[in-house]
């Protein structure tokens, strides 16, 4: 495993544009070396951003993701992290049960009207 990584090297293994990670930077959630213009990534820029990717597909915000980042900087036990990590967790997996709960609310009304209208439509059919 190498100790650095070029953009296109963890935007291929990452599967992103550059320009995501370019946007991760600007964010100042990954700060990469420069040697002129080219950025150099460290072996932590690279699990910051395996990081940012996980948080971003469990549907966390930019600022959760940067607050968590933020912890493990000033906390390398983890327990802080982890801590508020699972809080995260359990918050993001209630709004995902009230999410779903909603459609399938929505679906039940849509089967409801759809049904309705097959009905109102078979009536004027045969009327």
């Amino acid at each position: 495993m190498s100790d650095s990584y070029s953009i296109t090297d963890l935007a291929r293994e990452f599967d992103v544009t550059t320009r995501t990670i370019r946007f991760y930077e600007d964010q100042e959630l990954i700060e990469p070396e420069r040697q002129g213009q080219t950025r150099i990534y460290s072996q932590r820029d690279r699990v910051r951003l395996r990081l940012i990717m996980r948080g971003k597909r469990l549907g966390f915000s930019l600022k959760e993701i940067r607050d968590l980042l933020d912890l493990y900087d000033g906390d390398r036990s983890e327990i802080t992290q982890l801590t508020i990590l699972v809080s995260k967790i359990n918050e993001r997996r209630d709004a995902l049960r009230t999410q779903r709960e909603d459609i399938d609310a929505t679906l039940d009304e849509l089967d409801k009207l759809e049904e309705s209208c097959q009905g109102e439509l078979s009536r004027k059919k045969t009327g």
